[in-house]
């Protein structure tokens, strides 16, 4: 009975390591089974970390100003106080892109009142002052509005801007310059009108001589739309205008821009520094910040 019942346990025994999960070989004999494990490598330090995240960020970064948005800084005061001498831009460079619109995609095309910041087609009439290091063509960007589109004619009479023989609805307000890189001092501001989207700043002496009736002599560096010749804007081009008319060498001067020269719409202030105070403290940053131009829409 003892040894029956020994004989019964050692053949369970066998067939339950028949079904164990040896590899065996073609002969019958075992072999190791082996399996493929990735190696671990070296532990990620803390350094490696950061600069792995640094090298996204860098790359994030230029993406998003090669196609999205960029940075800009207004040198001059021809856009004053639209705009004024030491604004610091975002410029989206995404709403105008070439190429086919997507509804759902914040694109359009370039509409007369918007203003866009675009790269300076040089002025053929003065040659001399494209060699100036600061107004080199094709390579500084000029911010300007757009007053004519592509087939527009457009002509400048005093105070007055007509596109198509139809005058613009433009918000007339006298201002006078006292400092190069300050805002103008507003001298008068009469209500804006209903259909008046933006303002224009002129000095007393051309609002003085428009309102006698007297003949507006346009500047002697104007050469298009002036003088009683209108100029016809060609196809892909635009013609444009300083908000600050009387100190602003844009269209009138040099001429049209043309499309491919367009780098974007400006869209706000993100920091703005008064250049017309001294830098004569390591808090100059601070005190010279206008805080309340930070986050100005640009309209």
């Amino acid at each position: 009975m003892n040894e029956s019942a020994i004989a019964t346990e050692e053949k369970t025994t066998e067939k339950a390591e028949a079904f164990t999960s040896r590899s065996v070989k073609a002969n019958g004999r075992e072999s190791e089974a082996k399996v493929d494990v990735e190696p671990a490598g070296p532990p990620r330090s803390v350094i490696r970390e950061y600069f792995e995240s640094a090298v996204v960020t860098v790359i994030m970064a230029l993406f998003g100003m090669t196609f999205i948005v960029q940075a800009v800084k207004v040198p001059t005061g021809s856009m004053q106080n639209t705009i004024v001498v030491g604004d610091h831009l975002l410029v989206n460079k995404f709403i105008f892109a070439p190429g086919p619109r997507f509804p759902v995609l914040p694109q359009r095309e370039i509409n007369r009142g918007d203003i866009i910041v675009f790269k300076y087609p040089g002025n053929p009439f003065a040659p001399d002052r494209d060699r100036q290091e600061d107004n080199i063509p094709y390579k500084v960007n000029y911010v300007k509005r757009v007053i004519g589109l592509p087939g527009d004619t457009v002509e400048v009479k005093g105070l007055r801007v007509l596109v198509n023989g139809q005058p613009l609805p433009e918000h007339v307000i006298v201002a006078r310059n006292v400092n190069e890189k300050a805002p103008l001092e507003i001298i008068e501001d009469t209500p804006r009108q209903g259909n008046e989207l933006y303002d224009v700043y002129y000095f007393p002496e051309t609002v003085g001589a428009a309102r006698q009736g007297q003949d507006v002599t346009a500047s002697r560096d104007f050469n298009f739309a002036v003088n009683g010749k209108a100029a016809k804007v060609p196809a892909n081009s635009y013609f444009v205008m300083g908000d600050d008319r009387d100190n602003s060498l844009d269209s009138r001067a040099w001429g049209f821009v043309p499309r491919e020269l367009v780098i974007g719409r400006a869209m706000f202030v993100y920091w703005s520094y008064d250049e017309t105070k001294p830098f004569d403290s390591p808090f100059a940053f601070f005190t010279n910040t206008r805080w309340g131009r930070t986050g100005t829409m640009v309209k």
